[in-house]
């Protein structure tokens, strides 16, 4: 039987360490953060900017931003005691390497498409 301090212990661990995702696929694995890149996309935001486009607070949104920069897709720019935030499109190598193989299978999959429709075309 377990003891109830190890699951305690275990439960603890879970939320202190692992609440913060570090990795590019934990990042945008969250709706919010994918939003946040998204508006990135279009150049660099001030902090509260930023902020404003979202229906949850200014906390929430800095916690999200916080772990888009510790998985390495966002710049932080500091001017006075302003932030603005940039996308590093760096920190999306990871996952662009992961899609390559799916590319090629749906670039497989168009071409094939393509001759038959053109195949079918020729025939009627």
């Amino acid at each position: 039987m377990l003891d109830n301090r190890l699951i305690l212990n275990v439960f603890n661990l879970m939320v202190t360490k692992s609440a913060v995702p570090r990795t590019a696929f934990a990042a945008i694995a969250d709706p919010t953060r994918r939003a946040i890149l998204d508006h990135l996309r279009r150049g660099e935001i001030g902090a509260g900017d930023l902020a404003r486009r979202f229906p949850v607070s200014r906390p929430a949104i800095a916690k999200h931003v916080r772990v888009l920069r510790q998985a390495g897709l966002l710049k932080e720019r500091r001017q006075a005691q302003q932030r603005f935030y940039s996308l590093n499109p760096e920190g999306l190598a990871e996952v662009d390497r992961w899609l390559q193989p799916y590319r090629l299978f749906w670039a497989a999959r168009l071409v094939d498409l393509k001759n038959f429709v053109e195949m079918n075309e020729t025939e009627n």
